[in-house]
């Protein structure tokens, strides 16, 4: 039965997309060229940036013999599809970028490590595992009396410490040893920084069943809220949100953020970090920015997911989601009620017209080259304009409002009476300009006027000879402000 089990979970893993893709016809080259695509600095890469690198790779494979019928966009479709690469489209980006799913990156970390084998078992190594083993001993230790002789045991043995570096000095890790023990810390720190994309795809797929449930939930919606909310709360406190909140709030800890930078600096400082290659050491400077940037990305991509998830509920566009779910499990029922009654090949007699829409990817698409179709430079001169001066200022006049004239109008009136309403000036000085005038008058009232609570019928005849009439505030022009119709334009 063992073994039955063993070749189960094999058969499983077979099934992966990490052991497909190093069992891959093309396994060797497909790694080769993941790793070319993406430098030990970029974790995406845009899709135009990664089209133009995998096509210069080919080129250079196909110079030594290897033979690679398809163009860069097949291949990286097909690792698309495989689930090597996943495509992305950050906020505020211009174009789409790809980056290594979690399964292939775990592919490539297997390889590397492959190529330069580690030892089986170092000083370092046994020492961590050991400093794990006690610590979680005595975590776990209810007894507290074990606990205070284990606390009094470490007592005596800093004591000790002190005691031997004040008579003898300090002793430092030998070189080698120190080496052997950085080397050691990247590797974890590496896999740490990569495991952060197993959390995010976690994070992803809760989503997609928690759309999935709530799609399926025949509630009203203050229900589906609720059911909302609540999904949220289960994404924190799944095992994937329970792990990276612990880490979210040690690694963002000031005192230990602070405390962790200045030890790095302080490993930089010291002689043996020369003997480590130049990646391992600037991995090290720029060990908690990595941390800092790959869990903040897992933070947003969280935080993305409960606005989007809360969007989505609000929105028409979840009406329309549990509509057509609502009509495809009706669709499944009534062919779930003739299964017996109907064969599956007999004629229905029934045709379905398909879309004849294409979905394409949009990195497919070729660019549009301007300089292909420019148009004529030449430019024709233009006929001579027949407008007359006196033409030009009656278009002006109709396009906008004359209130020069209409203030003149205001100012001989206001001599003659002490003040004048909008319909004392039009049964004197008819709308030359129709509704225009009307506006105007009311614009110069409202600013040089008193206007009132009542309202009063004007009237005057359009351009097109119709009498025409409006009811407007009742706005009252005084001698006393006459002044004030003098004042720059409107």
């Amino acid at each position: 039965m063992k073994v039955a089990r063993l070749t189960e979970g094999y058969v499983t893993l077979r099934e992966g997309r990490v052991w497909k893709l190093l069992a891959a016809d093309l396994g060797p080259l497909v790694v080769a060229l993941l790793q070319s695509l993406f430098n030990e600095e970029e974790k995406n890469v845009p899709v135009s940036v990664a089209v133009e690198r995998v096509t210069r790779d080919l080129e250079v494979l196909k110079g030594i013999g290897y033979v690679l019928p398809q163009t860069a966009q097949q291949y990286i479709a097909d690792w698309l599809r495989q689930g090597w690469l996943v495509r992305r489209f950050p906020a505020g980006a211009q174009e789409e970028v790809f980056e290594l799913s979690a399964e292939a990156t775990t592919a490539l970390r297997l390889v590397a490590g492959l190529q330069k084998p580690r030892a089986a078992a170092t000083e370092s190594r046994l020492a961590s595992v050991m400093q794990q083993v006690f610590r979680l001993a005595e975590e776990t230790d209810a007894n507290p009396k074990s606990r205070l002789a284990s606390l009094r045991a470490e007592r005596e043995r800093i004591e000790q410490e002190i005691a031997s570096i004040e008579r003898d000095g300090v002793r430092v890790l030998m070189e080698e040893r120190a080496v052997e023990r950085a080397r050691e810390v990247i590797s974890q720190a590496e896999e740490l920084a990569s495991d952060f994309r197993n959390v995010r795809d976690a994070f992803e797929q809760l989503n997609r069943d928690l759309r999935r449930s709530l799609m399926e939930n025949d509630g009203s919606r203050a229900e589906v809220l609720e059911h909302l909310f609540a999904g949220i709360d289960l994404i924190a406190e799944s095992d994937a949100g329970r792990t990276f909140n612990a880490f979210w709030r040690l690694l963002t800890d000031g005192e230990q953020s602070f405390a962790l930078a200045e030890a790095l600096d302080a490993i930089a400082s010291r002689n043996f970090v020369r003997k480590l290659e130049h990646r391992e050491r600037k991995f090290l400077q720029e060990l908690t920015a990595v941390l800092m940037a790959e869990g903040g990305n897992v933070h947003e991509v969280l935080q993305q997911f409960a606005r989007s998830l809360k969007s989505f509920v609000q929105s028409r566009e979840f009406q329309e989601q549990r509509r057509l779910h609502t009509l495809l499990k009706k669709a499944q029922l009534a062919a779930l009620s003739i299964r017996e009654k109907v064969r599956p090949n007999e004629a229905i007699n029934f045709s379905l017209s398909l879309t004849s829409s294409r979905i394409r990817s949009a990195s497919q698409w070729g660019i549009y080259d301007p300089a292909m179709r420019a148009p004529d430079s030449n430019m024709a001169d233009a006929e001579m304009s027949e407008l007359t001066i006196e033409a030009v200022e009656e278009l002006v006049r109709q396009s906008e409002i004359d209130f020069r004239t209409l203030r003149e109008h205001l100012m001989a009136m206001l001599l003659e009476v002490s003040q004048v309403t909008i319909a004392d000036v039009l049964r004197r000085f008819p709308a030359e300009q129709g509704f225009g005038s009307i506006v105007g008058y009311v614009a110069l009232g409202a600013k040089s006027g008193e206007v009132t609570e009542s309202n009063q019928i004007v009237s005057w005849i359009g351009s097109d000879g119709v009498d025409r009439s409006a009811r407007v505030p009742a706005i009252y022009f005084t001698r006393e402000r006459i002044l004030e119709f003098t004042d720059g334009n409107e």
